[in-house]
């Protein structure tokens, strides 16, 4: 790695302003045939895109387990963006969301479920010149067997600085304390359940990887 490199740590409780962006694809072709795709699943329209959603920060978590009600959950591999004092950085996230839920309310869904991060970050700077070629995959439990679930590069989804920019745009903000979720990728097969999710965020150019993984913990409504 060259020594001009930097790497940080994310802390949770330095974020005060989280926005999931979605919708991020940069193929408006795609994007149209995902929309239609969803709504055949009964998930409603997008009434633009990309749509901004804002979270509640304590969502944020890099820890190894979460709690979700019910077995309608999922993950999804993300860059995030983080906003603080010195900068711009990038880590490594999963907008994990109720499946069920979205069918209702697509910000609801994400609203009741924690967003597992990985602790380490690398500075924006450093992987700007390169982004596209930043390669994102996710892996699922099947049967106690690790199994491939989303790969593909950056360059699927819009650039960050492009969200940043209309996000403002719309009367949002990204000052030191923010963090964003920049979009996601296609699954491999089909958008499913697992007890393990696990992420990584692998640069090419520089020669390394953000890795992280979580458990997911279904609660029953009652008792």
């Amino acid at each position: 790695m060259p020594a001009s490199t930097a790497e940080g740590i994310l802390d949770p409780a330095d974020i005060r302003n989280l926005v999931i962006a979605g919708w991020t694809g940069r193929d408006a072709a795609r994007v149209e045939a995902h929309v239609r795709e969803l709504e055949t699943e009964g998930i409603p329209r997008p009434p633009r895109t990309p749509m901004f959603y804002l979270l509640s920060a304590s969502l944020l978590t890099t820890a190894a387990r979460i709690t979700v009600v019910g077995g309608a959950t999922s993950g999804e591999v993300e860059c995030l963006l983080v906003s603080r004092d010195d900068g711009l950085w990038v880590g490594l996230a999963s907008d994990h969301t109720d499946r069920a839920l979205e069918r209702t309310s697509v910000a609801k869904s994400k609203q009741v479920c924690h967003k597992p991060a990985a602790r380490l970050l690398w500075r924006f700077s450093d992987v700007a010149p390169h982004w596209d070629q930043l390669e994102l995959r996710s892996f699922i439990e099947i049967g106690g067997e690790r199994a491939p679930y989303q790969a593909g590069t950056a360059a699927a989804m819009l650039p960050p600085e492009a969200l940043v920019k209309d996000l403002i745009s719309r009367g949002g903000s990204f000052e030191p304390g923010s963090a964003m979720f920049c979009g996601t990728l296609a699954t491999l097969s089909a958008i499913r359940p697992s007890p393990r999710f696990e992420i990584e965020l692998h640069d090419p150019v520089l020669g390394r990887t953000i890795r992280h993984a979580y458990r997911v913990h279904d609660c029953p409504e009652s008792l």
